[in-house]
């Protein structure tokens, strides 16, 4: 049976290859078993956006901050996803969240 890392690898290879509906669908499967992963979480939010469907895009954008909260990239992804999607708000509430968590790590807090 293949790992979480091999099956994740599938999906990207599948991407790489043009098939980006097929990698969506295993990485759904993915996250189905394996709910926190958050790098499947993460392709999921930018293969999401680049088919037009933002509101997915952002339910997984949503799901890496929560995976990953001190992360400082996640939010900043997370703001570009909803950029995208005219959710500008919460864009700048992902933004401000981004440069809090940069702030913090730079600080050691």
């Amino acid at each position: 049976m293949p790992t979480v890392d091999q099956l994740y690898d599938e999906a990207i290879a599948l991407q790489q290859a043009g098939n980006l509906e097929e990698a969506v669908g295993k990485l759904k499967g993915l996250v189905a078993e394996n709910p926190a992963y958050a790098l499947a979480h993460a392709a999921l939010s930018v293969f999401h956006g680049k088919l037009d469907q933002h509101d997915e895009a952002v339910e997984h954008g949503r799901k890496v901050c929560e995976l990953e909260p001190d992360d400082s990239f996640s939010f900043m992804a997370m703001s570009l996803i909803c950029q995208r999607a005219g959710r500008i708000p919460e864009a700048e509430e992902a933004l401000n969240m981004s440069m809090q968590k940069q702030w913090a790590a730079r600080s050691g807090q």
